[in-house]
């Protein structure tokens, strides 16, 4: 479904001091990724673009969109958060790949990459976890994950170490990884 009040509300304006060449009017890329962050795919964005006058392709859109770097506000409103760590190979090099799942709706709410797991790591993705969902002060669900249940306990956060049930959503989303 489609929230747009929540996208109006949270975002006033953009700021599209990004913008170097002037090829494309403003409103038509503030609509456009707007559009994009109501859940309209970059390629309808094209073609709804189009029908206005404005014609610009699927990856511009995408530029746009990275560039400005918004995110809609996730809609998570349990009280329980599922997070894990889990290494991955990418190009033959280790990564640590960090994700946060909501229990009740297995909607990803965020995932992290580092090349590295730490006490820092892991501080830094509940920190930007924290920052772009607007959590409040949910249960964490964790396995037995050392830095996780660790930095958790030292940083005040509620927490239930568990190795099944809740837990399960983001296992499966790092078995498809």
């Amino acid at each position: 479904m489609v929230e747009i009040e929540r996208l109006d509300e949270s975002i006033v304006w953009i700021d599209l001091s990004f913008v170097e060449r002037r090829r494309t009017p403003e409103w038509a890329i503030q609509v456009g990724i707007r559009w994009y962050l109501a859940g309209i795919s970059l390629r309808d964005v094209s073609q709804n673009l189009e029908s206005l006058g404005v014609e610009r392709s699927h990856v511009t859109i995408h530029e746009w969109v990275h560039k400005v770097d918004l995110q809609p506000i996730s809609t998570v409103t349990a009280d329980q958060v599922v997070v894990d760590e889990k290494m991955i190979r990418v190009n033959d090099a280790e990564h640590w790949l960090y994700g946060a799942v909501d229990p009740e709706t297995n909607e990803i709410i965020h995932l992290s990459l580092f090349p590295s797991t730490t006490k820092q790591t892991t501080r830094w993705f509940l920190a930007e976890l924290h920052r772009r969902c607007q959590l409040g002060d949910p249960e964490f669900l964790v396995d037995s994950a050392s830095y996780l249940s660790t930095v958790l306990n030292e940083d005040g956060y509620r927490l239930q170490v568990m190795s099944n049930g809740n837990r399960n959503a983001i296992e499966y989303i790092f078995s498809k990884v």
